[in-house]
């Protein structure tokens, strides 16, 4: 019988879980333990009222996900927060959250998962957060617009769209980076400029961002933070099927963000 401990300590040796200093409210790891032991597992990006419900409706008594329980930092448990806790402890669903583990890992992250579906190599990694590189960046030969083709192709499978910063006309990307979910700030474009980078691609960044990107002469594809945040959990319910037995599955539940 496997419990959700050993799914944790599966996960959190895979993914380094102990190397990345986080954002207090990702708490990554095993955040909610259960009677057990795990008959099926559910992989979503968001933690919500709508992906415990599919959870339940998908048999599963285990949640992986990439935004956890604390997303939105400390709350008190009354109203929708009190529901979700209650759902889950009457259906002894256990939940277990990883944030720039996911992004970063060189096979089943985000960021290198991402590469894969536009088609592009990495081949060095861009971007750190707290002294942990999270990104990839590699060289390429495409013309920006089919790229950006790629992305909203990409993202449209997962319920949402790819808008470029801005047009210019015959660009041909070169040299790329991908920083996934909220990739795009003056510090990561700025950084790129520097790197020679002409192609940042993220799933989203402040307005202003799309105001600083032709100014230092970087493309920005903004691919959206949900899609952009799937390729990561979707890889992990293959890995805990493939590796520890356990019958696992992706929950779809776009945002259109």
């Amino acid at each position: 019988m496997t419990t959700a401990r050993d799914i944790a300590t599966y996960l959190d040796a895979l993914l380094e879980t102990t190397r990345f200093v986080d954002y207090p409210g990702a708490l990554n790891g095993l955040q909610l333990d259960h009677r057990g032991p795990v008959h099926r597992v559910a992989t979503a990006v968001d933690f919500s009222r709508e992906t415990i419900s599919a959870t339940i409706a998908a048999g599963c008594n285990m949640l992986v996900l990439h935004h956890g329980m604390f997303w939105g930092g400390t709350t008190r448990l009354i109203g929708p927060a009190y529901d979700k806790l209650q759902l889950l402890f009457e259906h002894d669903i256990a939940v277990y959250a990883s944030h720039l583990p996911l992004d970063a890992h060189p096979d089943v992250g985000n960021c290198s998962l991402l590469a894969r579906e536009l088609e592009l190599v990495w081949t060095a990694r861009f971007g750190q957060h707290n002294g942990s590189e999270i990104g990839v960046q590699g060289q390429t030969h495409v013309t920006t617009s089919e790229l950006l083709s790629r992305a909203h192709r990409f993202a449209a499978r997962h319920g949402g769209s790819a808008r470029a910063s801005h047009h210019v006309p015959d660009h041909v990307t070169r040299r790329w980076a991908i920083i996934t979910g909220a990739g795009a700030d003056s510090g990561s474009i700025r950084d790129a400029a520097e790197q020679g980078i002409d192609t940042l691609i993220v799933g989203e960044g402040p307005h202003h961002t799309t105001v600083d990107a032709p100014d230092v002469g970087v493309v920005v594809i903004y691919a959206g933070h949900y899609a952009t945040e799937t390729p990561g959990v979707t890889a992990i319910a293959q890995e805990i099927s493939g590796k520890l037995g356990v019958p696992a599955q992706f929950l779809p539940l776009p945002t259109g963000s």
